[in-house]
């Protein structure tokens, strides 16, 4: 600490120096034309005489990330937002006062340069600087070791740094930029109208979760950060459009971990006169083609995994899978009180209005959730767990509802929607009920999307996509923090 304390010292010193000789570190006349990875794209092939002939003068600007002397002349290497390249500066060509200066720069500073294009005696494309500009004085030095910054922390702290040390980190974020727009343009080839809903939401609804809460004063009233955004969407339908989607930041009062950050980003859905079986297979068909997009073909690798994401994926109900996958005996999980004393004993812990529901789904991500590397729905869901789900006609003790799960992490959540006003009205009833004794997760009552099921919601099918887990099978992300920019750290120290 002392020693970098020591060399903020000295640039400090530079910039106050600078400054009293009349020159700007902080300078911002410099308009660069062309980028790296322009250049590479157009001369990288060219021969050392075909660059001679060019007689073209280029302006880059990027930040020292290398920096050779030799006395009169000094080899250095720069980088800007589409990559990096070698330039190579001589006194007599900038002149003995602007080399001197040069060379007084530091790793991290950011340099506009006017140049042409040569190839040294290794062959390696190269600048040759005519002239230069300081444009910002780095007063930090770059990480100790610049091409390895690795402590995790840091990296996720400092995301700024990670992503001019680590450039495969902005890769993984180019990434996600275009995977957000495909799912984008696969929903709207559908005819799927994109919307906005209300982030701060007088009723947090559409998932059981502990919200975050806040107050606006002019109105003297609590709001809270939205959960999701499915009771509004759901109120779209009621009033005509039968295709909607958001893709939306949602937020959840909850712990953090590889696969959790507290602000998320989702894709929501709710498509008339479809079920959640129409859900299913056209969730197989987005993730197939997108994953074609991105990584070339539906046969990807996540973390040693070979997942294939060739439909149809495997289905399974959820009693079946603790059976099957989890190794429970079939009759201990049709067995309610034996399944719940189970659950009791392997640490689960049953709140307030939670009982046999509750107790399989637990023990499912115990048991079962971690082994689901191939791509695989669960169906099959607990009413008790489903309250805004449509009962299974043949069986109204299950939801017609499912979850997707791949590499062992629950990517996706779709169900036949709930459309009946009275049934919806019992659920939250049991719902609040759960929550006046202690369960904090549960429901609110939210008078007003009943009212709006009173008008008629035709039958419909509604998902919800987590993007940040779609962004980390497609990139091999083993942590949610690799793929958000600023993911949620305890405060520094």
């Amino acid at each position: 600490m002392q020693e970098e304390s020591n060399i903020i010292g000295q640039r400090r010193k530079k910039v106050q120096e600078w400054r009293d000789a009349g020159l700007e570190p902080f300078a911002n006349t410099f308009h660069p034309e062309h980028r790296i990875s322009e250049l590479m794209a157009a001369y990288g092939g060219l021969t050392g005489a075909e660059l001679d002939g060019l007689g073209q003068i280029f302006s880059l600007a990027g930040r020292l990330v290398l920096m050779r002397q030799f006395g009169k002349a000094s080899f250095f290497h720069f980088q800007d937002d589409g990559g990096r390249l070698q330039g190579y500066i001589q006194r007599q060509e900038v002149g003995p006062e602007a080399y001197t200066f040069f060379k007084r720069l530091d790793l991290g500073d950011i340099v506009g340069f006017r140049g042409s294009l040569f190839r040294t005696k290794t062959n390696e494309l190269t600048l040759q600087v005519k002239d230069f500009i300081l444009l910002t004085k780095a007063l930090r030095p770059l990480p100790e070791k610049y091409h390895g910054l690795s402590d995790v922390e840091r990296r996720y702290r400092q995301r700024y740094l990670d992503l001019f040390v680590n450039p495969e980190v902005k890769g993984v974020f180019r990434a996600r930029s275009r995977i957000i727009r495909l799912v984008r343009d696969f929903m709207e080839q559908r005819e799927f109208l994109e919307v906005e809903t209300p982030m701060m939401q007088p009723i947090p609804g559409g998932a059981t979760a502990r919200p975050f809460q806040t107050y606006h004063n002019v109105l003297a009233m609590p709001l809270y950060l939205r959960i999701a955004p499915e009771l509004y969407l759901k109120r779209l339908l009621v009033g005509g459009f039968e295709r909607v989607f958001e893709i939306n930041r949602s937020f959840r009062n909850e712990g953090v971990s590889t696969q959790h950050n507290p602000e998320f980003t989702m894709m929501e859905f709710y498509q008339a006169y479809a079920t959640y079986e129409d859900l299913m297979m056209l969730t197989e068909e987005m993730f197939g083609q997108i994953a074609t997009q991105i990584t070339g073909g539906r046969q990807i690798d996540y973390q040693g995994h070979k997942i294939d994401l060739t439909p149809p994926w495997q289905r399974l109900e959820m009693q079946e899978s603790l059976t099957r996958v989890g190794g429970i005996p079939a009759a201990l999980v049709q067995d309610r009180q034996a399944l719940v004393q189970l659950a009791l004993e392997q640490g689960v812990t049953l709140r307030p209005g939670e009982g046999y529901g509750r107790a399989m789904a637990k023990l499912f991500d115990l048991h079962v959730e971690p082994k689901l590397i191939q791509p695989t729905f669960i169906t099959g869901f607990p009413v008790e767990i489903s309250p805004l789900s449509r009962r299974n006609q043949v069986n109204p003790e299950l939801a017609d509802r499912f979850e997707l799960f791949i590499a062992g992490k629950e990517i996706a959540n779709g169900f036949s929607e709930l459309n009946d006003p009275d049934d919806q009205r019992q659920r939250f009833l049991k719902q609040v009920a759960a929550r006046e004794a202690g369960n904090d997760e549960a429901h609110f009552m939210d008078e007003d999307f009943v009212r709006a099921l009173e008008y008629g919601m035709p039958p419909a099918a509604g998902e919800g996509i987590g993007i940040d887990r779609l962004v980390m099978l497609l990139t091999d992300s083993a942590s949610i923090r690799d793929v958000i920019l600023f993911p949620q750290l305890r405060p520094e120290g």
